[in-house]
């Protein structure tokens, strides 16, 4: 008899709640921030509560904004689930973990997974680019929900990011494409700059790998893809407001290069992305705001619940999931 198996779709979570915003800063300072900036201990819920009152500011201002993140990112678990049941029915169900989230940290997920009598597991970044602050987060989370009682787990298997499959990038370069289109009945394809945004990294840490190199590529590889036909093109990193040194050029940096080339409209596309945030969602709009009286601008959605990418999503892991059935 096969075995079923468990598999654990992993990413940020954003709050649902402005209350919550002091809590998350907190989980999110502790274990992602301190990876770049070492922050003394007795310092972190001064700083978690000076940000939340910046947070609280600027979604606010932003018309009451609420991140449509979750669910979309419930959306995509459940579409994942669908069809990986069309191959092994009850067999194989898809449970969603948040880094910062509650009631869905790892700790909380992996008991409900053990409850239901799960013993092999699947941990899925639904991440486009591998670092320490992506799925490096979860597995830390992940092996400490394990420590020290993981026997239960009687095996384990994990997909490292996905930004280098090729289906991956053909369905993105698709999307940028037909998201220009309109901008073409007005431009020639020389005069729109397309700025391709990356999850910013810091360029200082301990020695730890931050997704850099990875999401470097991912935006050569694109650019190849794309710049016979659209050559202004430039990478877009969407950095945090923190200290340290952090990679360039930043958006705003990037619109500006691209109209200072003569684009007349810029079409922004989130590609470190698949989920729509607040990143992808204010973070652009800003620099947007800053460039629409100059050029035309147009503002890509992430993939978000295409059928395309859910379907290759579950695809991707029917190899590990064999490996474990198969005892």
């Amino acid at each position: 008899m096969a075995e079923k198996v468990a598999v654990l779709l992993c990413g940020y979570g954003e709050v649902e709640d402005y209350d919550e915003f002091a809590e998350y800063n907190e989980r999110s300072f502790r274990l992602l921030v301190a990876k770049s900036i070492k922050f003394p201990d007795f310092s972190i819920p001064w700083l978690s509560r000076r940000l939340e009152r910046q947070q609280r500011k600027e979604w606010h201002a932003a018309n009451h904004y609420h991140s449509p993140h979750n669910d979309i990112f419930e959306r995509q678990r459940a579409g994942i689930e669908s069809k990986l049941k069309e191959t092994y029915g009850d067999d194989v169900t898809v449970f969603k973990a948040y880094n910062f989230v509650e009631p869905f940290l790892p700790d909380q997920v992996l008991a409900e997974i053990r409850r239901e009598g799960f013993e092999r597991l699947v941990v899925y970044p639904w991440l486009v680019v591998d670092s320490v602050f992506t799925s490096g987060l979860a597995l830390q989370q992940i092996n400490e929900a394990l420590h020290p009682d993981g026997a239960w787990v009687k095996d384990l298997r994990y997909l490292p990011s996905f930004w280098e499959r090729a289906d991956f990038q053909e369905l993105m370069v698709g999307h940028i494409e037909d998201g220009i289109a309109p901008l073409l009945e007005r431009y020639v394809p020389s005069q729109v700059g397309v700025v391709l945004c990356l999850h910013g990294c810091p360029l200082e840490t301990k020695g730890m790998e931050t997704g850099v190199r990875e999401s470097t590529a991912l935006y050569y590889a694109m650019q190849e893809r794309l710049a016979s036909r659209f050559p202004l093109i430039s990478p877009g990193w969407m950095n945090h407001p923190v200290p340290g040194k952090w990679t360039t050029p930043d958006v705003d940096q990037a619109a500006k290069n691209l109209i200072g080339l003569g684009a007349r409209a810029l079409a922004f596309a989130p590609i470190g992305f698949v989920t729509e945030n607040h990143e992808t969602e204010l973070d652009i709009g800003y620099t947007i705001d800053k460039v629409k009286d100059q050029v035309e601008t147009v503002h890509l959605a992430t993939l978000n619940e295409s059928p395309d990418l859910l379907a290759m999503g579950a695809e991707w892991i029917h190899p590990l999931i064999d490996e474990l059935r198969a005892g």
